[in-house]
């Protein structure tokens, strides 16, 4: 998860002037960034390392980065702390460490934040880093859903309509999927089509698969496009497919 901290949350400069400082040339904005991260917020911290980690209007720099998110940890910045623990998760200026990443995003959720529930939520459902425990990564998923975290959602309607945790509830996990791809989750919108086509709304579920296709990564279209070419249903596999890659294509 890449988030940018609000324009409100620079508190202490005018909002009108930081926000005209904001939509300036990226190289600019990286500048600006930086002079009030140097100042120490902690919003622009975890901002500028945002800008490093994704080479926004400077060279990019996960080492720095890092650096630069552990600053606004310091200060209890959640966001920054949820980076941390990507960093390590992903690999990016540190090497991949999975126990470390789940420390990380167990204190960012510990303090609230939607994204630090769901990362570590998905490293105790895979086991990774930590034990796995789908019991307790559907309760750190629930809490994320709960605040309206659209990747959360469609993890939940995942564990009902395998049964994880929870009995197999398909009427569940179809309005899990549906409320993750009407938050604009690509695999909520791919599960919500896989339902609607289950059910015989085709026309519908096209529609979905399109809307997935417009923010899917690569790999998962490919993915997709796998399952639908072994699905059953005629239309879904010819133009289900069609539908992904013309989306993905635009």
């Amino acid at each position: 998860m890449s988030a940018i901290p609000p324009i409100a949350s620079f508190n202490t400069l005018d909002p009108a002037e930081l926000e005209t400082r904001l939509s300036g040339p990226p190289e600019q904005v990286a500048a600006f960034v930086r002079d009030v991260a140097t100042a120490g917020s902690a919003e622009a911290q975890a901002l500028y390392g945002q800008l490093l980690l994704d080479g926004h209007g400077l060279a990019a720099n996960p080492r720095e980065a890092l650096r630069w998110f552990a600053a606004a940890a310091r200060q209890g910045h959640r966001l920054a702390i949820n980076m941390i623990g990507r960093c390590y998760d992903l690999g990016r200026g540190v090497g991949v460490d999975k126990v470390r990443a789940a420390e990380w995003y167990k204190a960012a959720a510990l303090r609230g934040l939607d994204w630090g529930m769901y990362n570590y939520g998905t490293l105790l459902a895979l086991g990774r880093g930590v034990p796995e425990d789908r019991a307790e990564a559907l309760r750190w998923f629930r809490k994320a859903a709960a605040l309206g975290n659209a990747k959360a959602i469609n993890f939940v309607g995942s564990f009902y309509e395998d049964g994880w945790a929870v009995p197999r509830d398909l009427v569940t996990a179809a309005d899990c999927y549906r409320r993750a791809a009407e938050g604009g989750d690509f695999r909520g919108a791919f599960n919500h089509a896989r339902m609607l086509a289950g059910a015989g709304r085709i026309d519908e579920a096209l529609e979905w698969l399109a809307r997935a296709g417009a923010t899917a990564t690569p790999s998962f279209i490919d993915k997709a496009c796998a399952w639908l070419e072994a699905s059953p249903i005629a239309r879904l596999c010819a133009d289900g497919v069609r539908a992904l890659r013309e989306a993905a294509q635009c």
